[in-house]
């Protein structure tokens, strides 16, 4: 089911909270995917119990996912959890106290069952933690599931729960989405805080959730768009709920489609995505819309802001003093590199992203949205990227796997990857997802859009998967 059928059945007495989390539970202790780095049976089931009571009270209106089981991602604070981060380097570390958007989601009588893996503060595209099997994709459990918000997207595209929360810097919620056939929104920059005692940095991440369902997405985000007192990016409220927007007409678009690779001038697309955005562009031309190719924004050598925000990012994390020699090579390699540049380099890093910003806005203007393939190949083999040894490498190698996610962390859009294309690689059926990026704030345009896309493509079922979940 997904988490908004779940839900009503729940509110109608067909079901009982403490039996749809039960059920989770021993999903997730079933996992064989690598979705988990901790299951909470005694905290959800006393969750459970206590949201079936407030069930007895006739004045009481639940959300629309009231009820459904929803696991935190390991580099979000859940009181009384594992606080990791993906890294040995915090092994052990419980957390006190929840986060902003821990806390909006059981205000909205969601159960957090447990967290889910990911890799090394949410550094890398894949998701491959120290000390942890795999995060891998249930189309093929040989190949990944792609981060950071692998344990996420494992979880949901293996059936275990109908909602998983993530987080995304650079693609961590779009990239797993892609790797597993599911739906992930990177909500526009500021549309979801991060709460009261967090600092959201330059901007760049963002958090969501990973689904099945368009709509299961939007009831997610009218639940963690509630802003906070001190937001650096208030977002302006949308006119109504997401989830009736996505039932909106969106009347005739012009469409840009944007098929050369971004961030990397040596990224390589597989014919299959290549044919998976040109079957998108015939059924979005199909639905009556315009389409027309989109221009390459900026070149790989203007995407080098990001890179040197994102590792400055990563040499501020505050860890203990003996740690450092704990951290994957990568991690280490990005600190080191971050702690390079001056205040000056900085400085100019964060204009140049303003910059970068400012071109796509006057390139894309006359779009109202912009379509391209969520990653330039389709799930790779665990470890085709993970470079130990060469850590410069491994970084360049994500890039070109992902030659286009981060270009709507660089300019705050709104961008969903929608789950609307497959293809047989290698004798398996596997996932390629397809990104819809919006204009600043309009999120409500872009669920729209992913619904009409989502029905017109048809219900998505995935083939028979391997191994556990349903």
């Amino acid at each position: 089911m997904s988490g908004l059928d779940l839900s009503a059945r729940i509110v109608a007495g067909e079901l009982s909270v403490p039996e749809a989390v039960a059920d989770a539970v021993e999903r997730a202790h079933s996992d064989t995917f690598g979705a988990w780095v901790h299951i909470d049976d005694e905290g959800a089931m006393a969750r459970a119990e206590e949201l079936q009571a407030r069930l007895a009270d006739p004045d009481f209106q639940p959300s629309p996912l009231f009820g459904v089981p929803c696991p935190i991602k390991d580099l979000n604070s859940a009181d009384g959890m594992p606080m990791e981060g993906g890294s040995a380097a915090l092994r052990g570390h419980l957390a006190t106290w929840d986060d902003g958007v821990v806390t909006r989601l059981k205000d909205a009588g969601t159960v957090p069952i447990g967290k889910t893996s990911t890799p090394e503060f949410g550094l890398p595209c894949y998701t491959e933690p120290e000390g942890r099997d795999p995060a891998v994709t249930p189309w093929d459990p040989t190949r990944m599931a792609g981060g950071s918000s692998g344990g996420a997207a494992a979880s949901v595209a293996a059936g275990e729960v109908p909602v998983a929360q993530g987080s995304d810097g650079g693609g961590s919620i779009r990239i797993p989405a892609s790797c597993c056939g599911l739906v992930g929104l990177k909500p526009s920059r500021g549309r979801v805080s991060s709460g009261p005692f967090a600092v959201d940095g330059p901007g760049l991440g963002t958090a969501g959730v990973l689904t099945r369902t368009v709509r299961d997405t939007a009831a997610a985000l009218d639940i963690l768009s509630v802003g906070w007192p001190g937001d650096p990016f208030p977002a302006p409220a949308p006119a109504g709920s997401y989830l009736t927007a996505c039932d909106h007409p969106t009347g005739k678009l012009r469409i840009g489609v944007l098929s050369e690779p971004v961030i990397s001038d040596s990224a390589i697309v597989h014919p299959e995505v290549a044919e998976a955005l040109n079957r998108t562009v015939s059924l979005l031309t199909d639905l009556g819309h315009d389409v027309e190719p989109a221009p390459r924004p900026f070149t790989a050598q203007r995407w080098d802001s990001f890179k040197v925000v994102w590792a400055v990012g990563a040499a501020s994390i505050q860890l203990p003093d003996d740690a450092e020699d704990q951290l994957r090579p990568l991690t280490r390699w990005l600190r080191e590199l971050g702690r390079g540049f001056t205040g000056l380099e900085l400085a100019r890093a964060v204009d140049g992203i303003q910059e970068v910003s400012r071109r796509t806005a006057e390139m894309w203007d006359a779009f109202d949205v912009v379509v391209c393939p969520t990653l330039a190949q389709p799930p790779l083999q665990v470890g085709a990227i993970r470079n130990d040894d060469d850590p410069a490498g491994d970084f360049d190698a994500q890039c070109e796997f992902t030659p286009w996610s981060s270009i709507w962390n660089l300019t705050g859009r709104p961008a969903i990857s929608l789950p609307l294309q497959t293809a047989r690689i290698d004798g398996v059926e596997l996932p390629i997802g397809i990104t819809v990026g919006a204009k600043m704030n309009d999120e409500t345009l872009l669920l729209a859009l992913a619904g009409q896309l989502e029905e017109a493509a048809g219900s998505g079922e995935m083939p028979e998967r391997s191994g556990g979940g349903v």
